[in-house]
């Protein structure tokens, strides 16, 4: 069945020092469906030239580029690890098995300070 919901995403408030998300915008699904496996969204810019508008003002010209953002878990479910690894590297991130390894020495480093 196709579903006819249209995910929101949501923002916390400029001014909180110390959300739930850490200023990360989030989604909040509807208890019967699941989080989308990728996202659609358009990028909107102002081109910098205008054109006639329906009354006397001029109306900016604007670019929209669409541009889609996967779930990395889902990516990590269906490829082999070395192909993960080729994303992840594209998108500027550290091969999984050393970003695990940088996030345990800093868990540990943490856990040091406050015992």
């Amino acid at each position: 069945m196709i579903s006819n919901w249209v995910p929101e995403i949501y923002y916390e408030e400029a001014d909180d020092d110390i959300g739930l998300t850490s200023h990360i915008p989030f989604i909040s699904p509807p208890a019967d469906e699941e989080m989308p496996r990728i996202l659609f969204i358009f990028e909107s810019r102002e081109t910098g030239e205008f054109e006639p508008g329906q009354g006397e003002e001029d109306l900016p010209v604007i670019q929209l580029d669409l541009h889609q953002y996967a779930d990395m878990a889902f990516l990590k479910d269906g490829l082999d690890a070395s192909t993960f690894d080729k994303v992840r590297e594209a998108l500027g991130l550290q091969p999984l098995t050393d970003a695990a390894a940088e996030g345990s020495r800093i868990t540990e480093r943490i856990r040091s300070i406050v015992s």
